[in-house]
């Protein structure tokens, strides 16, 4: 049996550790399209900030770790499937044969369509290779414009506020994270960024990249309004979007991202897609989405490699959830946090502090959570939600007082 996995992020690193735990035999080659060694996006702002090396964004640290499982690693762009023939053609007309494949393939960062954006000193910051053009341009008392502060722009916004000490966001949404919060917590988190000297613009949009006539930076970023600030570095964070272009013609369904079913399978016998790049059952809502975030990614991978192998599990959904960084304050946001009509709900809110929890319910049940300063509260909030615990009484109990919601995961775990 031929196992091929293309993408070698967390979704296809534990796929191929998977399949190899459950068969010593089976020839695994997973194909990265990135030259270094499989590593975790999500360790650049560390990475940036100085308290790792890239050998720490690795996802795995021991040298020779793919060679010591027989996991067949290579570089290279998949350019089409034909799933008739159960092959793929690279770039470079190479063709590679499978019996079994993974797409995990992730998703790249979408890009502005204003002008200026292919200037030099403005970059992505979504690989390695970003990472190191904005270490050489964020130099102390340098201008930085991160456009965008959504997600991924708040990841990075406090390894650029280190390096750079002047640095401007712009977001043309109302608010912050506008994907996992309400005008209450992007109002806040606004206010906390703006403590730290942080220039915070919401609702505005860029309308061009431009050489600067004066002042600092050899860049200005234009807003619509006329508004133009000075940058020698500009970073795009307005969001990604999956990576699927090579599959025209192959018949695999795709929408938002690849479409899956409960065991990760695409509608093409022998094709399944995991993490970023697949758009899966959705916990809460039980329609298809995509969830691009790591979690997600790794369960993904080990249940469709369970699934290549000839097992059976059933994937029960990914719970939408984010938990942020931002400048030191930690945001989290689980299931529903937006709630549904006919919910209810509660909330307290601390504004002096920097701490807000909402909480949303269905019938008796936790459906979802908004928290903002209030750590303690991740694992509770996401175990009550995830276990569909009832709740009774204590329902009423958590409208009135949120701050609550360890006592009543303690209440009904002890039942």
């Amino acid at each position: 049996m031929k196992h091929v996995i293309v993408g070698a992020g967390p979704a296809g690193v534990v796929a191929a550790e998977t399949l190899r735990k459950g068969d010593s035999n089976a020839e695994i080659h997973m194909i990265g399209g990135e030259p270094e060694p499989p590593y975790s996006r999500m360790a650049i702002p560390y990475l940036l900030e100085g308290g790792i090396g890239e050998d720490g964004t690795y996802l795995r640290k021991t040298e020779g770790h793919y060679d010591d499982l027989n996991i067949q690693y290579s570089h290279g762009r998949v350019e089409a499937i034909t799933a008739g023939d159960n092959a793929l053609t690279m770039e470079g007309g190479d063709k590679v044969g499978y019996d079994r494949l993974l797409l995990a393939t992730g998703a790249r960062p979408l890009q502005l369509p204003i002008p200026g954006v292919d200037m030099a000193g403005v970059h992505n910051c979504w690989t390695l290779a970003d990472a190191r053009e904005i270490a050489k341009l964020a130099k102390k008392d340098s201008n930085v414009v991160l456009i965008g502060a959504g997600f991924i722009g708040c990841i990075i916004l406090e390894a650029l506020l280190k390096l750079a000490g002047n640095l401007s966001v712009v977001e043309m949404e109302e608010r912050m994270v506008s994907r996992m919060m309400d005008d209450t917590a992007g109002g806040m988190l606004k206010r906390w960024c703006e403590s730290k000297n942080v220039e915070v613009l919401t609702s505005s949009r860029v309308s061009a990249i431009e050489a600067a006539s004066d002042g600092a930076g050899d860049k200005s970023v234009v807003l619509e309004d006329g508004r133009k600030i000075n940058a020698h570095l500009v970073v795009l964070a307005v969001g990604v979007t999956p990576n699927m272009d090579f599959l025209d013609g192959s018949g695999v369904a795709t929408d938002d991202g690849i479409l899956v079913d409960e065991h990760l399978a695409t509608n093409v016998e022998n094709i399944f897609a995991a993490g970023d790049v697949a758009q899966g059952p959705d916990f809460s809502t039980g329609s298809h989405m995509v969830h691009a975030i790591q979690p997600t990614a790794v369960e993904h991978g080990r249940i469709a490699a369970l699934n290549m192998a000839g097992q059976s599990p059933v994937y029960k959904g990914s719970l939408n959830m984010n938990v942020l960084a931002t400048a030191g304050l930690v945001s989290s946001s689980f299931g529903k946090w937006d709630g549904i009509k006919g919910g209810d709900s509660g909330a307290v809110t601390d504004e002096e502090n920097y701490k807000y929890l909402c909480l949303q319910f269905e019938n008796d049940h936790l459906i979802g959570a908004l928290g903002i300063g209030m750590t303690e509260h991740v694992g509770v909030m996401r175990g009550l939600i995830t276990s569909r615990t009832p709740l009774g009484a204590w329902k009423d109990k958590l409208i009135a007082s949120p701050n609550r919601v360890m006592e009543a995961y303690v209440a009904h775990s002890q039942l």
